[in-house]
């Protein structure tokens, strides 16, 4: 079955680019471009990757240009989840040189950030292959940009965990200690869910994790255990259910130990690093006066 590419809403699109021109543009606009170059000076350019990655954020690229000037030519040679080689050309940009200039910025921004989240996440999920885990992102975004930073991780071949409070229940040691018990808490939140809302359990113990068990959640996010403490949970998982309960992994996750956790056979393994610790992609655009 063909997997399809991650989708982003253009009305999330638009407000976000055009919230950061304004942010970028200030009362007065570009007054450096406005200075120095002729309100009627066109460029060619070209926007190109300058080291290996995984391209993600070219609609919002394209946005920030045609905001500033609907009439500037956008040609792509790179679509997003494409592998990205030093020196690809990513998109050709011809038009007015002050509308070039004014949106680089803000179109550079969102490109480096979301292609450094992609390529990150494309590392983590390259050494997991092949297993059966899936790497995860978290709540754990820059604010405002949730919806970036996930379709970022989907365009590495990373998967999202839920996008808010409101699409998943995921009961954490804090709940648990409020309502008084693993079991009661599971069984508080499968009375309250609707049949479309998965149940997801925090557990730090393997008492709590067979305690969970028996009451038959969606998932159990074990958290901070060692990979031998995995692997016997998912011992545990395959002899009372035959794995019918997911199992997920967190805590001490990063580039070094997430093959480890992945060969224990957890199903997915969610960590901030993929979205909070991603370093930039180096995308320039570079410019020919014509």
């Amino acid at each position: 079955m063909d997997v399809l590419k991650p989708h982003l809403s253009p009305i999330l699109v638009r407000k976000a680019v055009e919230e950061a021109l304004l942010e970028d543009l200030g009362r007065a606009g570009d007054i450096t471009s406005n200075a120095t170059i002729p309100e009627d000076a066109k460029a060619e350019c070209v926007l190109a990757s300058r080291e290996n990655g995984v391209l993600a954020g070219l609609d919002l690229a394209r946005a920030a240009f045609i905001a500033i000037n609907p009439i500037l030519e956008f040609k792509t040679q790179k679509q997003d989840c494409d592998r990205l080689k030093n020196g690809d050309v990513i998109a050709q940009i011809s038009g007015n040189a002050r509308a070039i200039l004014a949106a680089e910025r803000v179109a550079l921004n969102f490109l480096m950030r979301m292609s450094g989240i992609a390529t990150y996440t494309s590392q983590f999920a390259d050494l997991i292959a092949h297993t059966k885990a899936k790497v995860c992102c978290t709540r754990k975004t820059v604010p405002g940009h949730r919806a970036f930073d996930k379709y970022a991780v989907k365009c590495g071949g990373g998967s999202n965990h839920r996008f808010g409070l409101d699409d998943a229940i995921l009961i954490k040691d804090n709940h648990i200690a409020v309502a008084g018990g693993v079991g009661l808490a599971i069984e508080r939140a499968k009375a309250y869910a609707g049949h479309l809302v998965k149940v997801e359990v925090e557990v730090d113990t393997l008492e709590q994790f067979e305690e969970a068990l028996k009451a038959e959640p969606d998932v159990v996010l074990r958290d901070n255990m060692t990979n031998e403490q995995l692997s016997k949970a998912v011992q545990i998982n395959a002899e009372n259910n035959n794995g019918a309960v997911k199992l997920e992994a967190s805590g001490n996750v990063n580039i070094d130990t997430v093959t480890g956790i992945a060969e224990t056979g957890v199903d997915y393994i969610s960590t901030l690093k993929i979205t909070r610790a991603a370093p930039t992609l180096n995308v320039v655009l570079e410019i020919k006066i014509s």
